[in-house]
């Protein structure tokens, strides 16, 4: 399992414009240096900044799909043709698939309880 915690400003800048060349050098917005390439227009540090928070809550709900199918996967034999899965074990596996649903916040996706597996 993969887990992200810092914001990549480079990621950012893609929210902006996704067909951006760039080359950042340093990981603080205030004191980096961007390089703009092949002719790509200039954003500024402030509307890069602005898309931080988009660029966190995709971090976090990558971190939490990652440690989702990792429990998924670790249940998958449940799921063979030749297993009879309890109806228990059909609703973890579903509550697992359900756990990002409504989820549009940093706070509520570091919030998420998993379910107990049976």
């Amino acid at each position: 399992m993969i887990i992200i915690k810092k914001i990549n400003i480079a990621d950012a800048i893609l929210k902006v414009n996704p067909n951006a060349k760039i080359v950042v050098k340093g990981e603080d917005i205030n004191t980096c240096e961007i390089q703009w390439l092949d002719g790509t227009t200039p954003i500024s540090k402030a509307d890069i900044e602005a898309q931080f928070p988009t660029v966190e809550l995709e971090i976090a709900l990558k971190n939490l799909r990652s440690k989702r199918n990792q429990l998924l996967q670790d249940t998958d034999f449940h799921a063979l043709s030749d297993n009879t899965m309890s109806a228990d074990m059909t609703t973890y596996r579903q509550e697992l698939r359900d756990i990002t649903n409504g989820i549009t916040t940093v706070a509520q996706a570091n919030a998420v309880v998993f379910p107990t597996k049976p």
